[in-house]
């Protein structure tokens, strides 16, 4: 035993990983792809030391914001981007990105299904007076995947009318047991929309996405896209904020819901916050290729011991997450207090489900991270519902998620019964 971890679970994880070596050197070529790309944009940029160094106040002026701007908008093929540390979490960045295009009387479409639990609030329900998209008067509809988590097509043509002003793409699987958007999809989403209304505004919600394939969607026609900095372009680093990129005008609009109408990106103290923003971005390639590789190998060991798992070790990847599903309530908690057992942070907590803002069903969370809620960091997480659905996502190095997988199965067979019978000989 080594570590708290059996003998021959070790002997097995040392079979899968001669068995997806091929599928591990490929995310190490796409992060090296990935990181070229955003060393290229922090030297066109004439990225230097003074830029790290923030501003206080207002915040006027403030070179470093404006070049961290630029790097974003290079990076991810977009003609414009915002990146502050004001926004709080994912969910606010989408909220501004929404509120900052749509106006009253337009309609926003969710073309890939219900969003992310946390989003329902954003959207709102008629009469529920908290400031909602519906409360000003913006209309919302959705479109189910078909059967299998493609996009029904028909229904979305049919559901584009002339009120559509935002079609909205949600790139990760977020709670649901489908694979996640590719951006070869989301480019084929965008002409096809397009064709039907030109005007539309395609958005896309990137959270878990950047950085693990060697495009972004903005490079494929997307108009306006946003995501997280304790997500994948923090690097671990970033201690808060978010991203939206995309038309110049659009994320104009944006800024203008961040701050004031008139005042836009022009302000905003970022105070000790810039280094940390410039360096995680610059290690976000690298870091996004452990936590994937840490994916292929959870699933590849889940597969062995005859859990189902989505995606499968040797299907493309195109977000961090690796969802596993469980026959009870009891294996996904063990599953997920495993994970936490192996933080170097918190480890001696055991997480418990338990009522959580923005969500219907209760939640079970592990999240031993340096950042709080820092899911690039290694994490799991689900709602305590049938199917019993697990979602792993994240880890600085490829170290520390094997371990986690290990320490996950080490409680499983401790705490559910489960037992370990490795198939590989």
């Amino acid at each position: 035993m080594i570590h708290g971890i059996d003998s021959e679970l070790l002997r097995l994880a040392e079979a899968v990983e001669e068995r997806i070596a091929p599928r591990l050197r490929e995310a190490d070529r796409i992060a090296e792809r990935n990181q070229w790309k955003v060393i290229r944009a922090f030297q066109r940029h004439k990225v230097s030391d003074f830029h790290l160094n923030g501003s206080t106040g207002y915040g006027y002026n403030d070179s470093g914001r404006e070049a961290l701007d630029r790097v974003y908008a290079d990076v991810f093929g977009a003609e414009a981007a915002l990146v502050r540390p004001h926004f709080a979490s994912g969910t606010h960045t989408i909220s501004c990105a929404l509120f900052g295009v749509l106006r009253p009387g337009d309609e926003l479409l969710y073309m890939t299904g219900r969003p992310y639990d946390t989003l329902h609030k954003v959207i709102g329900e008629p009469g529920d007076g908290k400031g909602s998209l519906r409360d000003f008067g913006i209309g919302y509809r959705e479109v189910p995947l078909a059967e299998g988590g493609s996009v029904n097509w028909d229904a979305v043509l049919d559901a584009i009318g002339e009120r559509t002003r935002v079609v909205a793409i949600q790139r990760s699987r977020g709670y649901d047991w489908r694979a996640s958007f590719t951006v070869d999809e989301i480019g084929e989403m965008v002409r096809r929309v397009k064709a039907v209304k030109p005007d539309a505004i395609v958005f896309v919600d990137n959270c878990y996405g950047e950085f693990t394939e060697e495009t972004e969607p903005t490079e494929v026609g997307v108009d306006l896209m946003a995501g997280s900095l304790i997500k994948n372009p923090g690097g671990g680093l970033a201690l808060s904020g978010g991203y939206i990129c995309g038309r110049a005008d659009l994320v104009e609009k944006a800024a203008g819901r961040l701050t004031a109408p008139g005042i836009g990106g022009e302000v905003g103290a970022t105070a000790g916050m810039q280094r940390w923003m410039f360096h995680g971005f610059f290690l976000a390639p690298h870091v996004v290729g452990q936590a994937v590789k840490g994916s292929i190998f959870a699933a590849a060991m889940f597969e062995e011991l005859g859990f189902e798992s989505k995606p499968r070790w040797n299907e493309p990847r195109t977000d961090l997450i690796q969802a596993v599903r469980f026959d009870s309530a009891d294996s996904l908690i063990a599953f997920v207090q495993g994970i936490q057992q192996a933080a170097a942070v918190d480890a001696h907590a055991v997480p418990e489900p338990g009522d959580m803002p923005g969500y219907a069903h209760p939640v079970i969370m592990a999240a031993g991270a340096f950042v709080q809620g820092g899911s690039l960091e290694l994490s799991a997480d689900a709602p305590i519902r049938e199917p019993y659905i697990a979602y792993m996502q994240g880890g600085l190095t490829y170290a520390h998620a094997k371990l986690g997988v290990l320490s996950a199965l080490t409680r499983l067979a401790e705490r559910s019964n489960i037992v370990i019978k490795p198939n590989i000989s």
